[in-house]
């Protein structure tokens, strides 16, 4: 018996191995990038959050003084 693989079936091999590997390749990128942007909102959004809470406490600060000058 011939166990040999024909070059069609060996090719077919192969492309199936590119194919998998490259569709590996692009689901981790995707997964960097996901991570990436998901990264950087939250720290655009940990900024905002302390953008309101120093202007919240210029606020209140602001008003504590102006009840000191009457």
């Amino acid at each position: 018996m011939d166990d040999r693989l024909s070059r069609g079936e060996i090719r077919k091999d192969m492309v199936q191995e590119v194919v998998g590997a490259g569709a590996s390749a692009v689901g981790e990128v995707t997964s960097i990038i996901t991570t990436a942007v998901r990264d950087v909102a939250n720290a655009i959004g940990g900024f905002a959050t302390d953008v309101f809470e120093i202007r919240d406490g210029a606020r209140r600060a602001a008003r504590h003084h102006a009840v000191d000058d009457d």
